[in-house]
């Protein structure tokens, strides 16, 4: 018996910035490549206002095996509180959330394989579809506790600059 995959996935890390400087961070979509393993860069689209709902921005990801760009649209931005976006309109939801504890922000990094993802992939790859819908849940188990351990050491390193 084969298990599915995880189509949800979510981490949370103790950050010592306050939830807005954290949000700052985050919500800079063209930083995207300091931190994530995957994506190497995010761009605004133009005509979009950078880091509102309805923005729009591209990405460019990487992986030894294959090179693709995507098109997102923010979804939520509540500075100090949350920052979500959706990938290819509706296939997959990336977010942020942000909330102040006593010992710093905690961050929470969640990423939603949606019921359109799964629809497009078996149309795209097929039979081939739920190896490949593996391969990105396995991407993302792997990705987002690398991604949170960097956006707090970037976002610790620019606190104790000030």
């Amino acid at each position: 018996m084969t298990t599915s995959p995880p189509l949800h996935h979510q981490q949370t890390i103790v950050v010592h910035a306050s939830a807005e400087e954290v949000y700052d961070l985050v919500s800079d979509v063209t930083r995207t490549g300091e931190w994530s393993p995957v994506c190497t860069a995010c761009w605004w689209e133009e005509g979009s206002e950078p880091g509102t709902v309805g923005a729009c921005f591209g990405g460019r990801n990487q992986t030894p095996d294959r090179t693709w760009e995507t098109r997102s649209q923010v979804v939520v931005a509540s500075r100090g509180r949350e920052f979500a976006w959706l990938v290819g309109g509706a296939l997959v939801r990336w977010g942020y959330t942000m909330e102040h504890g006593d010992d710093g922000t905690y961050l929470t990094e969640s990423w939603d394989f949606l019921p359109a993802g799964i629809e497009f992939f078996h149309d795209k790859y097929g039979d081939d579809a739920d190896a490949q819908v593996a391969e990105r849940s396995r991407a993302a188990l792997s990705g987002v506790p690398e991604t949170l351990a960097a956006i707090k050491r970037i976002a610790e390193a620019g606190t104790a600059a000030r």
